[in-house]
C-alpha cells in the first residue's frame, strides 16, 4: 500500500495545510516530542484567551458560568476519546508526567510498604522511573525491571516469569517514545491483575495514533498529554479507576479541592475536583478538546494506517544505509530511531537541518534503554497526521549527505 492509497494527494495536502508551522520546504520529523498544532486548535485557544476568556468554578455572571461549561465538556470529551466509563475519572494535569507523579504521590505512597514491589521496563521514559523511584525510596519499596524483546520492546514472557503477589504496581508505555513499540496492554493488564498488581499505562505515544479504550484495556491508570495530540502544552489527563480515585488522598492542597475549610480542619471535594487544586489550564482544556475533535475528523485509523506506512518506507531505506542500525519493531507506530556507526547522532541532527529536516537527536528521556541498546543516543524520526513521502525522501537525502561527509 502507498500513502496516496490511504490518502489522496489533495487531501493530504489539506491536512498540510491546516498546520501554520509547517512551512514550505519544512520538514517536521518530531512529532514524538510535540505535534504541531492545526489552525482550528489555534483559533480555539485565541478564542479562549480572547472574547470568551473567563475563569471557571467561581463566577456567577454569565461569561464564568458559559466557560465553565466549555471546561467541563472537555473533560466529557476526553473522557468518550479514551473511553472512560465517566467524566468524573478524567483529572486535567499539567501532562502526563504530572499525572503519574499523581499518582505515585497519592495512590503508591500511601498503599506502598517495605517488601512491596514495583515493576517496571527498560524502555521507559524517565517520566515513568524517577516518581516511582521516589516513592520507592519514601516507602521501602523495591523497583525490578522487565527486560527487552529482540526487537526492543517490552517481553511480556520475562514479565509473566517475574512478577509475584510483592509487586503492587506495574507502571509500563504503551508506546514506546523511542523505539515505537506496541504493548499488548491487554496482556499487560492479565499478567498484572493475575498477582492483584495494578496497572499504569504512560499512553503519550500512543493516544496520537491509536484508538483507545482504557476498559477494554484493563489497565488501572492511564496518562496522557495534550500536546502529542495536536494540542495545546501545560494540560494532560490522568485517567483512573473510579473507586481508586475515591480512596486517594489529595496530592497538592488550595482553592478549588476543597468542600469546607477550616483552622479545626478541611474536607475535600470528591474526584476529579479533589485532585485539581488552584486555577486550572482553563484554555488548555478548550484546546485540548478542540485537537480530539480535529483527530477524529480525520480518524485516528488513517492517521495510524499513515504513519504506519511511512514507517515502512523509511525502514526500508534506511537498510540499504552501510553502517546504519535501526531500533525497534518493523511495524512501529509513527517512530524510527537509527545510529549510523562513527556518527554522532547530534551531527546526524545537525546535518539533516542544514536540509529543512528536523528530527530528534540524543537519548530522549530513556538512558536505561540507550543502556540496553548499547549507545549513548539515537536518531529519531517520527510522524504525524501531516507526514507524507516527501518527509521520508527528504530524510533520505540528508542520510545521504551525512554518509558522503563522514564516509
Amino acid at each position: 500500500m502507498t500513502i496516496a492509497a490511504i490518502l489522496p494527494t489533495e487531501a493530504q495536502r489539506a491536512i498540510r495545510d491546516d498546520f501554520p508551522g509547517l512551512t514550505p520546504g519544512w520538514h517536521y520529523l518530531d512529532s514524538a516530542a510535540t505535534a504541531q498544532k492545526p489552525q482550528s486548535v489555534i483559533d480555539a485557544i485565541a478564542r479562549g484567551y480572547g472574547a470568551d476568556y473567563a475563569t471557571v468554578h467561581r463566577g456567577v455572571y454569565q461569561r464564568s458560568a458559559d466557560m465553565t461549561l466549555a471546561y467541563e465538556a472537555a473533560r466529557r470529551r476526553v473522557a468518550g476519546f479514551i473511553g472512560a466509563a465517566h467524566p468524573d475519572e478524567v483529572v486535567f494535569v499539567r501532562g502526563a508526567t504530572e499525572g503519574i507523579n499523581l499518582v505515585a504521590q497519592s495512590w503508591a505512597a500511601m498503599q506502598l510498604q517495605p517488601g512491596d514491589r514495583i515493576l517496571l521496563s527498560q524502555l521507559e521514559h524517565h517520566s515513568n522511573i524517577v516518581p516511582w523511584q521516589i516513592v520507592a525510596a519514601k516507602t521501602g519499596a523495591a523497583i525490578d525491571v522487565v527486560p527487552l524483546t529482540v526487537d526492543h520492546g517490552i517481553d511480556l514472557d520475562a514479565m509473566a516469569a517475574m512478577i509475584t503477589p510483592a509487586h503492587k504496581l506495574v507502571a509500563l508505555a504503551h508506546v514506546s517514545n523511542v523505539t515505537g513499540a506496541v504493548l499488548d496492554a491487554r496482556r499487560a493488564a492479565e499478567i498484572a491483575h493475575r498477582v492483584d498488581a495494578k496497572l499504569l499505562l504512560d499512553g503519550c505515544q500512543a493516544v496520537p495514533r491509536i484508538a483507545l479504550d482504557v476498559q477494554a484495556l484493563g489497565c488501572d491508570f492511564y496518562v496522557l498529554s495534550a500536546h502529542k495530540l495536536y494540542g495545546p502544552t501545560g494540560i494532560g489527563a490522568l485517567w483512573a479507576r473510579a473507586g481508586l480515585l475515591a480512596a486517594m488522598p489529595p496530592w497538592q492542597g488550595g482553592g478549588a479541592m476543597i468542600d469546607r475549610v477550616s483552622f479545626a480542619g478541611t474536607t475535600y471535594a470528591p474526584p476529579p475536583g479533589r485532585f485539581e487544586a488552584g486555577t486550572p489550564h482553563i484554555v488548555g482544556a478548550v484546546g485540548f478538546a478542540a485537537a480530539i475533535d480535529y483527530v477524529e475528523r480525520i480518524g485516528l485509523s488513517r492517521i495510524h494506517a499513515i504513519e504506519t506506512e511511512l514507517v515502512r518506507e523509511a525502514r526500508a531505506a534506511l537498510s540499504r544505509v552501510n553502517a546504519l542500525r535501526l531500533f525497534g519493531p518493523a511495524d512501529a507506530a509513527g517512530i524510527v530511531s537509527f545510529a549510523i556507526e562513527g556518527v554522532h547522532p547530534h551531527d546526524i541532527a545537525t546535518i539533516l537541518d542544514e536540509g529543512g529536516v528536523a528530527i530528534r537527536a540524543g537519548h530522549h528521556c530513556a538512558q536505561p534503554l540507550m543502556d540496553a541498546l548499547g549507545v549513548t543516543a539515537t536518531a529519531r524520526a517520527s510522524f504525524g497526521a501531516y507526514s507524507d513521502a516527501s518527509d521520508v525522501a527528504a530524510l533520505i537525502d540528508g542520510i545521504n549527505r551525512v554518509t558522503r561527509i563522514f564516509g
